[in-house]
């Protein structure tokens, strides 16, 4: 009888240390809801509007030193942000979705509609600066009259709101990857769909631009952590190589 050898091997790894395992999540589309909140407290929750401005009592100069420079300078500040981590989901979104469908056209709108809406949430968001800046109260408030402040007020009546158009267009073209072709989970077709409503409508019948800001954030919100941590074939994570 041929005389047994003792071999001491490693136990095996376990499945989740295993080389080659996919990550769990898509860690860089937290970023787009990350963007979604910071857009909703830029523009919703620090809107400067000043109370009475609601339909019930017109805007007018008189009234333009009661909007809060706090509010402003916190928009501001956020929607600043918003605007970089925007700039950041169209790179990623081009790095880690568009080489999965280079055929897709609405892939490639995505990311264009979100540098659309950095650019132009720049301005937007820089007049509520601006409007910390001027307004009475601020560093600067013997700047300008009244007059030339209600100016900086009328630019961000719907400043804020009106940068949120790209993403509209990019809710748009996730609604048919989903539904066309089927790169993206259907239920975040549906919330895309529900997002749009409000503010496609509203351009349609009513021509009022601003209506993106109210419903796009929070679109950004769903569908990202969506894409974060759901199962659509254009962003499930990859084992790495």
């Amino acid at each position: 009888m041929l005389p047994m050898t003792r071999t001491d091997a490693a136990p095996p790894a376990p499945a989740s240390s295993a080389v080659g395992a996919a990550p769990r999540f898509a860690s860089w589309a937290l970023a787009g809801a990350l963007a979604g909140a910071l857009g909703f407290f830029a523009t919703i929750l620090t809107d400067v509007h000043v109370p009475g401005d609601d339909g019930d009592r017109r805007m007018t100069v008189d009234m333009v030193d009661d909007v809060s420079i706090m509010k402003a300078r916190l928009g501001f500040l956020a929607g600043y942000a918003v605007v970089g981590l925007l700039l950041y989901c169209a790179a990623a979104w081009r790095r880690h979705v568009e080489p999965r469908v280079p055929d897709s056209t609405a892939a490639k709108l995505v990311a264009t509609g979100f540098t659309a809406s950095a650019g132009a949430l720049t301005l937007g968001y820089g007049w509520k600066g601006a409007m910390a800046i001027y307004g009475d109260g601020g560093p600067e408030d013997d700047s300008f009259d009244k007059e030339g402040r209600f100016v900086y007020y009328v630019l961000n009546d719907f400043g804020g709101y009106i940068g949120w158009t790209g993403v509209m267009f990019a809710a748009m073209a996730v609604a048919w990857m989903a539904f066309r072709e089927r790169s993206v989970a259907r239920w975040i077709g549906v919330v895309s769909v529900l997002g749009l409503l409000f503010p496609v409508g509203g351009i349609l019948v009513m021509s009022v631009p601003g209506l993106p800001g109210t419903t796009l954030p929070l679109w950004m919100i769903v569908a990202f952590s969506g894409f974060a941590f759901g199962k659509s074939p254009a962003t499930r994570p990859l084992p790495p190589a």
